[in-house]
């Protein structure tokens, strides 16, 4: 995903009242300041930033195993049979090691 001039504006005033074409903000609103290009580039870069660093997260949706496995699981352990609910934790544990959380420096 790229983060556009729009997205940016979005995240700084959420609530704001204004119109975009193309690079061009035409401010409408009477109680927020509009954000300065510095501030709009600035939050184009922290919300790709941010974005980036999440990719392990969407690697690894897609190979967690099904809610439905969950749901079942847990009926299974409320019965007293966790084999299931260990099963479920151990698939969810070899997805995060496949796609492992990257260190915050």
């Amino acid at each position: 995903m790229i983060f556009t001039y729009p997205d940016a504006v979005y995240s700084l005033r959420p609530t704001a009242e204004y119109v975009i074409r193309g690079d061009v903000i035409e401010w409408l609103d009477a109680n927020q300041t509009q954000p300065t290009e510095a501030e709009i580039q600035a939050e184009i870069v922290r919300l790709q930033a941010d974005y980036n660093s999440k990719q392990y997260q969407r690697d690894r949706r897609p190979e967690y195993p099904d809610l439905a496995v969950l749901a079942d699981a847990l009926y299974w352990s409320n019965q007293g049979d966790n084999t299931k609910l260990d099963e479920y934790y151990a698939a969810c544990a070899a997805v995060k090691a496949k796609y492992p959380k990257p260190e915050v420096n």
